[in-house]
This record gives structure tokens, C-alpha cells and sequence, in this order.
């Protein structure tokens, strides 16, 4: 960041005076609210630095985002010492900003050291950016907390996250839901460019009916699941036999029956069998067949 003062507004831009040498600022590096005139002291950021053909040719910046971290990091000593880290910025120049930061040394109020005593520190920065509005939110780990946070000053119930998507669904009271929103969706827009994260904001009333309508399908599809184990163990027991070949789903298919086999040692030939004495008897022509059947 340098000071330079104006010494030419030109149609395309703005040219300042460093002090050892110029600067130009093209219009797409202007902030829209700002109105510039000659002799007019301000702070801007150095964009990039090209050879000329005379002397070096810088572009300068009112519009640049890192404009608002370096004037973060002069104003505020535990900024420049490293004490507060910057995480992440968003900004519509001349407009409204927001600032996530974040510390790990303990005692230290990381949004209260940007703030200072009776809003100082941060009165002296919206001063040079002519009155643009500044929200120091506190940076966490956890998105969930993150999102709530960069959503200030509104009041968060819930935060719904899709990992997939990188979407995030917040619930905030419905008197606060235009405040969550904010201003043509400015609030809700530099919040999802400070977190990284789409963020659909709803209500809170909204939220709860979404809640009542999914309940009674998830209960539904449990009671179409539900298996009556003791009465499915008793058929099988009562039973004792295998699910027939359509309830298993199976197709059915032809058997092809097989004879037992019969044991060969058990096989006795007629002629070996063992004759009785009236048999016998009766072979010799001894007794006559009344005789034997009497026997």
C-alpha cells in the first residue's frame, strides 16, 4: 500500500503522484462510489509494476481486495506481528466487506483487537475507504460454525451441510431472514464468497415444515421393512422343512431320480437256502404232502 496524491482525472482513469514517481489507476480499478478530484490524498494498492519506456509503469488499485488486508495489517499491531491471522476476505468495493479472522495464542480477542477500544482501529479504516461497511467475523475450523459466523449480524438456528454440493442450508429466525439475506442478497453473497461454501438461507418456520414433511415418509418406509422374527421362527420350526422353490425365488428345475443301491453281500441265491427235515421228507417221497402241511 503507498499514498499518493491525484494530479490528473482523465476519461479511463486516474493518475497519482508517489513521490518519486506516478501511478495510473485504469476505471476498472476505481470503486464505483468514490469520486475522485485533483490533490486528493489517498492510499492504494500496488497491483503490478511493467517496464516503460521512460520509467516503470505501475497500476494502482482502490478496488483490489488486498487493499483492505494491508490496511488491516497497518492499522491493527497483532495483524503485523502475527498474533490475528487473515483468513479469508470478501468485498464489494465501496459497499461492504467482510474479514474472517483468526488467532491461536490464548487471552487474545481476535475480532476485538481488529474492532479496538470503542471501534478506533476500525473507524480509521472505514474512514479511508470512504465510509465502506466492514464485518470482522471470527474464522473457526468447523464450517458449520464458520458459515453461522460469517452470516453476522444475523442469528443462526441451524446449518445443514452437503459435503457433495459444498452447500450449505441455514435456518435463521423468519424476523431475521431479510436481515440474513441482506440487501439485494449482499449479505448471503459476500458470505458464501468469505466461506467458500452456496448457502441457501431459509427460515425457520420453513425449516421446520421441511422437517414435519420428511418424518412421516422415513417412518413409513421403516414399517414396510419391518420382519415379524418370532412368527417367521415358529413357521420354521412348526414346519420343519425348506421354503419352497418359488418363495426362495429360485427357478424350478427337473430331478432326475436315482435308484438306491442295493449291497451285494446281503444277496443270497435261492438254491443256496438251507432246506427243513420235512422238506427234505417230502423229497424222498417219505410223507405225503397232507403229512407235511400238517407238520
Amino acid at each position: 500500500v503507498v499514498t499518493g496524491n491525484i494530479t490528473k482525472v482523465e476519461p479511463g482513469g486516474v493518475t497519482a503522484d508517489l513521490g518519486r514517481t506516478e501511478a495510473y489507476m485504469p476505471d476498472r480499478e476505481k470503486v464505483n462510489s468514490e469520486r475522485y478530484r485533483v490533490n486528493q490524498k489517498l492510499k492504494f494498492y500496488i497491483l503490478e509494476v511493467n517496464k516503460g519506456t521512460r520509467n516503470p509503469e505501475i497500476i494502482i488499485s482502490r478496488a483490489h481486495k488486498d487493499l483492505l488486508r494491508k490496511l488491516f495489517e497497518v492499522e491493527i499491531p497483532e495483524i503485523s506481528n502475527r498474533v490475528v491471522e487473515i483468513k479469508s476476505i470478501s468485498r464489494e468495493p465501496g459497499s461492504r466487506s467482510k474479514i474472517a479472522v483468526w488467532t491461536e495464542q490464548e487471552g487474545v480477542d481476535a475480532v476485538g483487537s481488529c474492532v479496538g477500544l470503542r471501534g478506533i482501529r476500525i473507524q480509521n479504516i472505514v474512514n479511508e475507504l470512504q465510509g465502506e461497511k466492514i464485518d470482522i467475523v471470527q474464522w473457526n475450523s468447523d464450517p458449520k460454525v464458520f458459515i453461522a459466523n460469517s452470516l453476522n449480524p444475523s442469528q443462526v438456528l441451524s446449518v445443514n451441510l452437503d459435503f457433495d454440493n459444498e452447500n450449505a442450508v441455514v435456518a435463521v429466525q423468519d424476523k431475521q431472514l431479510s436481515l440474513a439475506i441482506g440487501k439485494e442478497g449482499q449479505n448471503a453473497r459476500l458470505a458464501a464468497k468469505l466461506t467458500g461454501w452456496k448457502i441457501d438461507i431459509i427460515s425457520g418456520s420453513e425449516a421446520e415444515q421441511m422437517e414435519l414433511n420428511k418424518e412421516p415418509e422415513k417412518d413409513t418406509v421403516e414399517l414396510d421393512n419391518i420382519v415379524p422374527e418370532t412368527e417367521t421362527e415358529t413357521a420354521i420350526i412348526e414346519n420343519n422343512q425348506p421354503e419352497p422353490l418359488e418363495e426362495q425365488g429360485l427357478e424350478e428345475m427337473e430331478v432326475e431320480r436315482v435308484a438306491e443301491p442295493v449291497s451285494v453281500e446281503n444277496t443270497v441265491a435261492p438254491d443256496e437256502i438251507e432246506k427243513s427235515e420235512v422238506d427234505l421228507a417230502l423229497d424222498r417221497g417219505e410223507i405225503s404232502i397232507e403229512e407235511a402241511l400238517a407238520n
